[in-house]
């Protein structure tokens, strides 16, 4: 028994870091909607030298850069970081920083991607996330991998003079297993 493929999807690939990705990602920390969408830190460009660290190797965190497999571009990152090994569990982070391939589908195969990858690889139970409520395009694609909301901290994004809630939300090894198909995501025989 195998897995399809462990890294490749249909139309992108979890990647290692390569050098030449950090000037391509501080461009990336100049778009305002990315930065208030993938963190609820300040909004504050990252210097080259902090963005040729993002993705360093760490005992409780995987990193992935995300790259299509037509053209090898490099569009995003996806990440399970805050693993506690003793109770199988890991926190999703994901990030489209090129805006030619948002909103077409590029995230929520990559969310996909990684929770294989943190299921079969990694044998978490759990993955979790936190999202803030007006991104409303990664809560759909969290949805559309199996992510159930869990529950919502109140208030704790304050962005243009107005609070916003963080919502929590979580999806089990059992449900997402028992809701995957054959689709090159699933294990072969």
């Amino acid at each position: 028994m195998g897995i399809a493929n462990l890294f490749y999807g249909e139309r992108i690939k979890l990647a290692a870091v390569r050098e030449e990705d950090a000037e391509v990602m501080f461009k990336w920390g100049e778009d305002a909607e990315y930065l208030r969408n993938v963190d609820t830190d300040l909004a504050l460009p990252y210097t080259l030298k902090q963005m040729e660290a993002e993705g360093a190797p760490s005992s409780n965190e995987v990193y992935f850069r995300l790259r299509t497999l037509a053209d090898d571009v490099l569009i995003g990152f996806v990440a399970i970081h805050g693993i506690e090994w003793n109770n199988r569990t890991g926190q999703l982070a994901v990030g489209i920083g090129n805006t030619e391939y948002r909103g077409k589908g590029y995230g929520t195969e990559a969310v996909r991607l990684i929770l294989r990858y943190a299921f079969y690889e990694l044998n978490l139970n759990r993955v979790g996330l936190d999202v803030i409520e007006y991104n409303d395009q990664a809560i759909r694609t969290y949805e559309k991998a199996g992510f159930q909301i869990e529950g919502r901290v109140r208030s704790a994004v304050l962005r243009d003079g107005n609070s916003y809630d963080r919502i929590m939300m979580g999806i089990l090894y059992s449900e997402w297993s028992a809701d995957v198909k054959d689709d090159g995501y699933t294990i072969c025989s």
